[in-house]
């Protein structure tokens, strides 16, 4: 019942369920009356030819009036009072009927049959309560007794009446049960609709939930990857880094170092790039794999925490001038490894957003402040911005603007899930062409 043709929206409440049904079906009925009355034309030929004129006049006014309705159902006021529009219209074969009942032969016309056919029509197609089935039916009994009883003569044959009558009300006893049948069904049917509607927006919010886990197990899958790699390369690249700058301090001690410039600045690049090589396999040991169950909440420097993550994201950054402006103490509690990997984002993104504007002075600006017992930390580029329209959606998972192969867009739903872990919100705002803001607080060791 509530799933109309043309609908497109489930109703919210019974009554609006069954304003929906009869706005529907009323429109339907109107169009089969103003077809049936036309084609009564050829009933008034076969039966009352003398009259063919004047029922033909009465069924014109009837299907304008008819036409009228409909056309009124389009309007706001028509839309209001669509039950009291109804009652109007339904009346109106029922009067026209009766008027040719008194006009023809009374009691002996065969045209009480169109009062039992608008009787079973009505009840069966619009929804009409048991006190309206019941009016409806009584309203039709009245205006046939009135047909005859006021007509040139009256009533002729009054065993023809009465068991005319008994017939008009077998259809009026058959459409008042149709009507609390129909009823029933209708509440049954609302009933089993919100309990599937409910069903479904549970089962949608069961999958974005899941959706969102598996963004989250996605990543945590990455971390694990890259924790292992972290440590197969500390083993493998510590002592012979060692050994490297060890054997470059040695160089540059000799007196032959010390007297050619060149070689010693070559030895000097070279201890540089060795280091960088020590940093880079230090940052990447932060990622290492922590056994479920483990404590994550430790204290740590976010300043620390974002060197490594400029250090991993050197490469995306390069061209990019980094401002940072940071407290004496940026000691915060969480898991630093995680929040690495947010920073990582973040910084990538703005590095991305940054390469699509070209700048000429292509910037991110580093806050923190302390707040309390919070440190409140923001990340702000002179890119693109984001487009109005996507800017609820960028923690979406799997929601990106870059092109296809350049990302699963599961980095900034992943980076919220961690931030949200913390006890914190991951926020974003935005100027479309100007800039991008995202921010987040974590708490301080007590």
């Amino acid at each position: 019942m509530a799933s109309l043709p043309g609908s497109g929206q489930l109703p919210t409440s019974y009554d609006e369920a069954v304003n929906q049904h009869l706005k529907f079906y009323s429109r339907v009925t109107c169009v089969v009356a103003m077809v049936l009355v036309a084609l009564g034309v050829g009933l008034d030929l076969a039966f009352y030819p003398e009259h063919v004129q004047p029922f033909a006049v009465a069924r014109f006014l009837v299907i304008v009036l008819i036409g009228f309705t409909l056309w009124s159902y389009s309007t706001p006021v028509g839309a209001r009072h669509i039950r009291q529009l109804t009652y109007f219209w339904i009346a109106l074969p029922q009067l026209m009927i009766a008027w040719m009942v008194f006009y023809s032969d009374g009691e002996a016309s065969i045209y009480f049959v169109g009062l039992t056919f608008a009787i079973s029509g009505i009840g069966v197609f619009l929804p009409l309560s048991v006190r309206e089935a019941v009016a409806f039916s009584g309203l039709t009994l009245v205006v046939y007794v009135m047909a005859c009883l006021l007509r040139p003569g009256g009533v002729q044959q009054w065993p023809v009446f009465a068991g005319q009558l008994i017939f008009i009300a077998f259809y009026g006893v058959i459409a008042v049960t149709i009507s609390i049948y129909s009823a029933r069904w209708r509440t049954q049917a609302f009933t089993l609709q919100a309990e599937v509607q409910r069903q479904r927006n549970e089962l949608l919010d069961i999958n974005q939930a899941l959706t969102e886990v598996k963004g989250q197990l996605i990543q945590r899958e990455k971390m694990a990857a890259i924790g292992t790699l972290s440590a197969g390369l500390l083993h493998e690249l510590n002592n012979p880094v060692n050994y490297s700058l060890m054997a470059i301090n040695m160089g540059l001690s000799l007196p032959a170092a010390k007297a050619d410039e060149m070689l010693n600045e070559s030895l000097v690049d070279a201890k540089e790039g060795m280091e960088r090589i020590q940093n880079i396999v230090s940052d990447l040991k932060t990622f290492a794999y922590q056994k479920p169950g483990q404590d994550t909440m430790r204290p740590f420097l976010m300043e620390r925490a974002l060197r490594s993550a400029q250090r991993l994201a050197g490469h995306e950054l390069k061209g990019i001038t980094v401002v940072t402006d940071l407290p004496e103490d940026t000691h915060v509690m969480g898991d630093e490894p995680a929040l690495i990997g947010v920073l990582i984002n973040l910084l990538s993104n703005a590095a991305h957003a940054l390469q699509v504007a070209k700048r000429s002075d292509p910037r991110i600006d580093v806050r923190a402040v302390v707040r309390g017992d919070r440190l409140v930390f923001s990340l702000r580029d002179n890119g693109q911005g984001i487009a109005p329209n996507n800017l609820s959606r960028v923690f979406e998972p799997f929601f990106t603007t870059r092109d296809v192969g350049s990302g699963l867009g599961l980095g900034l739903s992943v980076s919220y899930g961690i931030v949200q872990r913390h006890g914190s919100t991951l926020t974003v705002q935005s100027e479309y062409g100007a800039w991008t803001e995202f921010r987040f607080d974590l708490v301080r060791p007590a």
